[in-house]
C-alpha cells in the first residue's frame, strides 16, 4: 500500500462497528492518525484499536446532533479525509413503516452524513491542499429493491448529496465520493441468513481498500462517483 496516508489525521464515524473497524484498521496499517466519535459511552462498545497510539475515540457523540457534530469537528485536528460509515438498517413494506422509524433512518444515516460533510470542510478550508470525503451509500439506492423503503430512501439520498458536494467542491479539490455495497460479510449478517451464500457477499476489508483509494492523496481525479461494491452478490 502507498504511504500517502501516514501521518494525516482521517475521521471515521461508524468507526466501531464491522465495516468501519476495518476501515480503522486498515488506516492504522497505513500510518493514518485516526479520530473515530462514538455514540455509546466508555465501556459500552469494545473496539481492538482503543488504546492505540494513533487512535482517538471521543465516546457519546452523536453527529446526528448538530450542536455534538460542530463541536466534535471543532475539536480535532484538521482532517485531510472524513469517511462517513455511520448509519443504520431497518426492512419492512411501506404500509409497515412507521414515520419514527423513516425519521430515524434519515437522522442516523443522512443528517450524521450531512453534518460531518459540512463541518469537514469547513476544517478542510484551514489549509488550501484539498481533501476527501467518502460516504457509505448501498445497492439499494441504486437498484430497486422491495420491501426497505426507510433504508433505500436515506442511502438514496446519500448518493445524491455525494454528488452534488462533488461539484460543488471540485474547484478546492475536496475530493467527494462514495461506495455502495450490497450485504456485507459480517457476523451479524450470517447469523441474520444462515443459509445464504456468504462466500459471495463483500468482506469488510475489500470493500475497505475501494473506500482507502478513493480516500488517498494518490486519488487526483475520481470525485463525485457511487462505487458499487457487490462482491460476486
Amino acid at each position: 500500500m502507498s504511504n500517502a496516508l501516514k501521518g494525516r489525521v482521517v475521521v471515521v464515524t461508524g468507526g466501531t462497528g464491522a465495516l468501519g473497524a476495518a476501515v480503522a484498521a486498515a488506516l492504522v496499517d497505513a500510518g493514518a492518525v485516526v479520530h473515530i466519535p462514538v455514540l455509546q459511552a466508555k465501556g459500552e462498545v469494545a473496539f481492538e484499536l482503543a488504546e492505540h497510539e494513533r487512535v482517538e475515540l471521543r465516546y457519546e457523540v452523536d453527529l446526528a446532533d448538530e450542536r455534538a457534530a460542530c463541536a466534535y469537528f471543532a475539536e480535532i485536528p484538521r482532517p485531510w479525509a472524513t469517511l462517513n460509515v455511520a448509519g443504520g438498517f431497518t426492512m419492512a413494506p411501506l404500509v409497515d413503516t412507521s414515520f419514527s422509524e423513516f425519521e430515524h433512518m434519515w437522522r442516523i444515516n443522512v443528517v450524521s452524513c450531512f453534518l460531518a460533510c459540512r463541518e469537514s470542510v469547513r476544517r478542510m478550508r484551514e489549509a488550501d491542499e484539498g481533501g476527501r470525503i467518502v460516504n457509505v451509500s448501498a445497492r439499494p439506492a441504486l437498484v430497486p429493491t422491495a420491501g426497505m423503503i426507510a433504508y433505500a430512501a436515506a442511502k438514496g439520498a446519500i448518493a445524491v448529496m455525494t454528488q452534488a458536494l462533488a461539484e460543488e467542491l471540485a474547484d478546492e479539490k475536496i475530493w467527494v465520493n462514495a461506495v455502495a455495497p450490497s450485504i456485507i460479510d459480517t457476523p451479524a449478517n450470517r447469523a441474520a441468513m444462515p443459509t445464504a451464500a456468504h462466500d459471495r457477499w463483500p468482506s469488510p476489508e475489500a470493500i475497505t481498500a475501494t473506500i482507502l483509494s478513493l480516500a488517498s492523496p494518490d486519488n487526483h481525479c475520481a470525485r463525485g462517483a457511487v462505487v458499487p461494491v457487490y462482491g460476486q452478490s
